[in-house]
């Protein structure tokens, strides 16, 4: 029996004008929360965007899930890229992105 890799995906939504904003602050992302995301067990992660509705759509593709993300969410690493990436998109209380899952339905 073949093991499916773990896969998550999730949408967000940025606030209108912030489109190029976004992408610049992804171009410039830091090294030290792509070395987190990295040790968390992200192998891949997309995030795409649909500019009429401005809902982005976020994908991971997931080595192993210990205790992700709730580990994640506590790192201050973290915590200090969701403050930075507030003023751009929809956010809960504590700043981290207001994310809604995606359940899979289908692979191929």
């Amino acid at each position: 029996m073949q093991k499916k890799d773990n896969v998550k995906a999730f949408r967000m939504k940025l606030k209108p004008g912030c489109v190029e904003a976004y992408k610049q602050r992804h171009d410039e992302i830091w090294p030290e929360l792509v070395a987190l995301l990295k040790q968390s067990g992200i192998v891949e992660y997309h995030i795409f965007l649909d500019e009429e509705s401005l809902l982005l759509f976020a994908f991971q593709k997931i080595a192993s899930i210990p205790q992700f993300p709730e580990d994640i969410a506590k790192n201050p690493i973290m915590r200090r890229w969701w403050a930075h990436m507030a003023d751009l998109m929809e956010v809960n209380p504590d700043q981290s992105p207001l994310v809604v899952a995606c359940p899979e339905l289908f692979r191929l």
